[in-house]
């Protein structure tokens, strides 16, 4: 089996040379781009596994990479930045980042945040449900499908992630920290931001009418709620 590719976008070479060296030591193959342009031209030839984006680069910046690549791609995309606040990272987040690490980090952070970007739910016991159908959603386990009115929707690996844990615990309220740390991992449980982005995501793509969901249910203080329509009689 091949090392998992690790794709360095950063304008700053000290940075890039730093992290090559690390993370080829813990077992990483490291590729790397100085600009976002650079990696949009070359991310075909690259095929990483994962990329590390740094959020502040001239030319074309790190937001709007991450939504030019998470335009083209489905990899985990961790942003990288010296930037602190929540509404930046609510930015990130929404521009289609997976995760967000501030500098300056420590080593073993940051292998903690790869790996759990990189981590895709086990697959389901032979006996588990493979499919939900929930009125006009139809949400595929196996396949890692998911469609609406017979229209393919495309998530993102924590998006889908995130919809999979809460669809199979249909009509409970799951708590911010417990959905944290079983979609991301259990270094997390503080981040209830990413939940709000991601849950308003998936809302877009999967509601009939997002400001008025009937799937995803927000439970006040405590976390969300996955309804199951129960069905009708024929």
């Amino acid at each position: 089996m091949r090392s998992a590719t690790i794709l360095v976008i950063d304008d700053e070479p000290q940075l890039r040379r730093a992290l090559k060296a690390t993370l080829a030591v813990t077992g990483y193959t490291v590729v790397e781009a100085k600009s976002g342009e650079e990696a949009l031209q070359s991310l075909h030839e690259l095929q990483p596994d994962l990329i590390l984006l740094d959020l502040n680069m001239p030319g074309v910046g790190g937001l709007e990479t991450c939504r030019a690549l998470r335009r083209i791609c489905d990899l985990p995309i961790i942003i990288l930045s010296v930037r602190n606040s929540e509404a930046d990272k609510v930015n990130a987040l929404d521009a289609g980042a997976d995760d967000y690490v501030t500098k300056p980090f420590g080593i073993q952070e940051l292998l903690a945040r790869i790996r759990a970007a990189m981590r895709r739910s086990l697959s389901p016991p032979e006996d588990e449900i493979r499919i939900i159908h929930a009125g006009e959603l139809d949400i595929d386990f196996e396949a890692r499908q998911v469609s609406v009115n017979d229209r393919t929707v495309r998530l993102t690996p924590k998006e889908f992630d995130l919809l999979r844990f809460l669809a199979k615990n249909p009509n409970k309220a799951i708590p911010h920290r417990k959905l944290l740390q079983t979609v991301w991992g259990p270094e997390y449980g503080d981040e209830v931001e990413y939940l709000r982005v991601f849950v308003n995501s998936l809302r877009k793509k999967i509601e009939p009418e997002p400001s008025k969901p009937q799937y995803l249910i927000t439970e006040p203080w405590v976390g969300y709620r996955f309804v199951l329509p129960k069905p009708t009689d024929s």
